[in-house]
């Protein structure tokens, strides 16, 4: 299943929301009319097949940058990339730990 179509199922149940920042693999113009029709101003980015280049808040996709790098970063961490543990709660610790030292390092 595409991106977009799993984004358009998930789409009711979605808080209420202004703006709301994807991916290129969100680009689809019925994503965008079902965020429209919602009030949400879509922020994504334009794939290279569609004809123009459609604008988008750079600001507020800087900062969903910065927390896709974060996640990045966590998956570094082999225990967290592979889930080596078994409790929840164990690996939420994990992930805890290494977001506080990513931020710690930086």
């Amino acid at each position: 299943m595409s991106d977009h179509r799993g984004a358009r199922i998930l789409l009711p149940v979605l808080p209420d929301a202004h703006y709301l920042t994807e991916d290129k693999g969100h680009d689809s113009a019925r994503f965008r009319d079902a965020l429209a029709s919602r009030g949400i101003e879509p922020g994504i980015l334009s794939t290279k097949t569609r004809g123009k280049l459609l604008p988008y808040n750079r600001h507020l996709f800087g900062e969903r940058y910065k927390a896709e790098n974060l996640f990045g970063k966590i998956k570094d961490w082999r225990r967290i990339a592979t889930r080596y543990d078994r409790c929840a709660h164990t690996f939420f610790s994990a992930i805890c730990l290494a977001a506080t030292i990513i931020f710690w390092m930086l």
